[in-house]
């Protein structure tokens, strides 16, 4: 079917809330901008997503609708240009979008992206995430908008009592609220609700490693794909109540006046949070992230995964080589410029052992300028350490299977190595989409066949569990001691335990 034969008898479906009706466009139906939940504002800013509202008549799925509110972003502005960046909305942000081949009730595996952006930022219809592509594959694709900043990650419990208990976590309960969406409803989409994969990077991955341990989402999905993102991004209820703190104070609130927080106009508060998150934000730890608040989420993650919280749920999970590369060139001042200011850097990221932290990577690249050694220590504490971590409390409890993503980017001279985001449009297969080649640089037939494996693979996966694609070798699970791991890159191979090296000094590094 070309996108000139749309069939209407198709493309108008009934939700538990409505009918909708899409469009047909790349060779798949899409359907946007779907409300999972009631609009959060009100006395439902900083509450957890409620039951969304019925309509009659036909709902128009077609179009662009808002994203979260949010500040301005420069990453963001890469993946979406500014000329297609959607409006925003509180009361309107909570929707997804779907693609599929038909909505014909063939019961096909359910993809649902969780969006990234450091939990502040982002979109689910961003062009990179056009799941068409992927739907040509035979899968369901959902992609997912959630409240962010300080709307979807602010702790008041402490400050305003147990009756704001989850207000720390509403942006990972609107993800879990959206899940039970596609439970309900997906199977009129042609998906099957007892095959879903969950799938998301940077931020994303984050909340993918978080639902692992979140009793909300129990259930709902049934395999996970973790891109750039792991499962140690949750602060502690004291972290969480001195950045609300910060927020009363920025706002000039009393701090526990949640009345008065609501009150705020939304670009008082955006304002409020870019201050906050300027002021306390930094490499080791984002301002507005899960929080382990005893009650939506009771205990950290990774502990939650290793006692077994994810038991039953097939894993995939992944790093790129170059993650730092981007922010590096983005904002200068992570650079160190030279060693003693490295060295002071490492104390930070390692106190039981800075010296030893350096020495280990300088041994491995002894001509590396300090910002390069800084560059490839913040990739491995940020990203690549969180992924293994995960890896490894999740064995035993299901299968995993990891990859490094080692791809270098053409773009700017080949500066930007195999940076954070490189892998989305791989995985998407949308090499073409708007802004792709700023960062991917021209597309060729070796990185369009990459394109074609990866979207192969995350599909099989999604399908059965395995990660396979023609174009790979055969892919071991990740198991201690050979912890194989698939390098993809044009030629994708598969390597064992390819950093091993470094593995001791971060096991002993103390954080």
């Amino acid at each position: 079917m070309t996108d000139h034969d749309f069939d209407p008898t198709l493309g108008t479906v009934a939700t538990s809330c409505g009918q909708v009706r899409g469009d047909h466009a790349r060779g798949a139906y899409r359907f946007l901008g779907i409300p999972y939940a009631a609009p959060p504002i009100g006395t439902l800013r900083f509450a957890p997503p409620q039951a969304p509202e019925g309509w009659t008549g036909v709902r128009d799925a077609t179009g662009t609708f808002p994203q979260a509110p949010q500040p301005p972003d420069m990453m963001t502005q890469l993946l979406g240009p500014d000329a297609a960046a959607p409006p925003q909305s509180e009361a309107d942000c909570l929707t997804l979008h779907v693609w599929t081949p038909a909505p014909d009730g063939a019961r096909r595996p359910v993809m649902v992206w969780i969006h990234g952006g450091a939990f502040t930022n982002g979109s689910g219809t961003i062009p990179w995430y056009d799941g068409a592509a992927l739907a040509r594959r035979d899968v369901v694709v959902v992609t997912v908008n959630y409240r962010l900043g300080a709307l979807g990650f602010l702790h008041l419990a402490d400050l305003a009592g147990d009756r704001y208990a989850g207000s720390g976590n509403v942006g990972l309960l609107d993800q879990a609220a959206a899940l039970g969406w596609v439970r309900d409803n997906i199977e009129a989409f042609g998906g099957d609700p007892a095959n879903v994969t969950i799938f998301g990077e940077s931020a994303g991955g984050m909340s993918v490693g978080t639902h692992l341990a979140l009793p909300a989402s129990k259930g709902l999905f049934h395999r996970a794909i973790a891109e750039s993102g792991a499962a140690s991004n949750a602060s502690d209820p004291d972290r969480a109540s001195d950045v609300a703190t910060r927020m009363c104070a920025e706002l000039g609130v009393e701090p526990g006046d949640v009345d008065a927080l609501r009150a705020v106009p939304i670009e008082a508060l955006l304002v409020a949070q870019s201050a906050v998150g300027a002021e306390i934000g930094d490499v080791s730890g984002l301002p507005f992230q899960p929080v382990v608040d005893g009650t939506t989420l009771p205990d950290a993650p990774l502990d939650a995964i290793r006692a077994g919280s994810s038991a039953g749920v097939d894993l995939l999970t992944g790093t790129n080589l170059d993650e730092m590369r981007l922010f590096f060139m983005i904002v200068p001042a992570l650079k160190p410029g030279d060693d003693a200011t490295l060295l002071h850097r490492a104390r930070r990221f390692a106190p039981a052992d800075p010296e030893g932290l350096v020495e280990a990577y300088r041994s491995i690249e002894p001509d590396a300028t300090p910002d390069a050694l800084a560059e490839r220590i913040s990739t491995d504490l940020v990203f690549r350490i969180p992924a293994l971590r995960m890896a490894q409390a999740h064995q035993g409890h299901g299968s995993c299977h990891v990859y490094e993503f080692h791809h270098t980017s053409t773009a700017f001279g080949g500066l930007m190595g195999s940076t954070h985001a490189l892998e989305i449009p791989f995985v998407f297969d949308n090499l073409d989409a708007p802004g792709v080649e700023m960062l991917t640089g021209e597309a060729t037939e070796a990185t369009q066949r990459l394109a074609a494996n990866m979207a192969d693979t995350w599909t099989t996966f999604a399908r059965t569990g395995t990660p396979h694609a023609d174009g790979l070798p055969e892919w071991p699970q990740w198991r201690d001691p050979d912890r194989m791991t698939m390098i993809l890159d044009v030629d994708p191979h598969v390597a064992e335990d390819p950093t091993g090296r470094l593995r001791p000094v971060w096991e002993s590094s103390g954080i």
